[in-house]
């Protein structure tokens, strides 16, 4: 079999050099034009996987390979030069530049013209650019979000990582921003997400990953584990 595009493999690790390992064999993997989403209880480890993927945190065993290279050892801000796009959760905006100057940021790396890429993060999101001379942390908490996403958009990346979009928006906001993310895998951008709207997410997941306690407990497309009755009797409320 042809290797993922982008793959954290048997990842085992913790923060800092003696604290305990939270991550045990923990294997996620995404593909060109996929949606894969790492659901589980609180305390599972979901955005540690993320972040492990991304380089936030050391590995004591396992590997993460971006289009075939081992990036193991290398620093998020290497993995950014590479192809990799983040969105954390918390944070992710300069709430006191304008919508415009977010997104000029996210192209730091970038020494071609922005120019085209910035029309394609304003046709995606055209929120942004009605309110592209306001200030970030004016916006709503969408909106905010879309920012930060279109942020990580700037750097034209090679896979987009998104640690708990949609955390603290309404229903129908969610629904908006799952609708772009959508969209965004479909131009063969692979998009890793994780996602506390369980249910919600696998429905749009090509690829899904239960974790518990740091470990893999289900694999399968969305559909598959919206099906399966132990995902929804333990993660989806039966």
């Amino acid at each position: 079999m042809a290797e993922a595009f982008l793959i954290g493999e048997n990842m085992t690790g913790g923060y800092g050099k003696s604290g305990p390992d939270i991550l045990h064999d923990c294997t996620v993997a995404v593909e060109p034009g996929e949606i894969a989403v790492i659901v589980g209880p609180n305390g599972a480890g979901k955005s540690t996987a993320m972040k492990a993927v991304f380089g936030m945190l050391s590995l004591r065993r396992g590997a993460v390979r971006l289009d075939g290279e081992d990036i193991t050892a290398l620093s998020p801000q290497e993995r950014v030069r590479k192809g990799m796009g983040f969105v954390p959760q918390n944070q992710n905006i300069f709430a006191s530049m304008s919508v415009e100057e977010n997104l000029e940021m996210g192209a730091f790396i970038r020494e071609d013209d922005i120019g085209e890429t910035m029309e394609q993060v304003y046709d995606l999101f055209p929120i942004l650019r009605d309110k592209r001379r306001q200030a970030a942390g004016e916006l709503s908490g969408g909106q905010r979000q879309q920012v930060a996403v279109g942020r990580a958009l700037m750097t034209k990346p090679k896979v987009l990582m998104l640690d708990e979009p949609t955390a603290g928006v309404s229903p129908i906001v969610m629904d908006e921003l799952f609708d772009r993310i959508i969209e965004i895998a479909r131009t063969g951008l692979p998009v890793l997400m994780v996602e506390q709207n369980a249910r919600q997410a696998l429905a749009i997941a090509d690829k899904g990953y239960v974790l518990v306690q740091g470990a893999n407990a289900h694999t399968g497309t969305g559909k598959e584990l919206l099906a399966d009755p132990d995902v929804r009797r333990s993660f989806l409320g039966g």
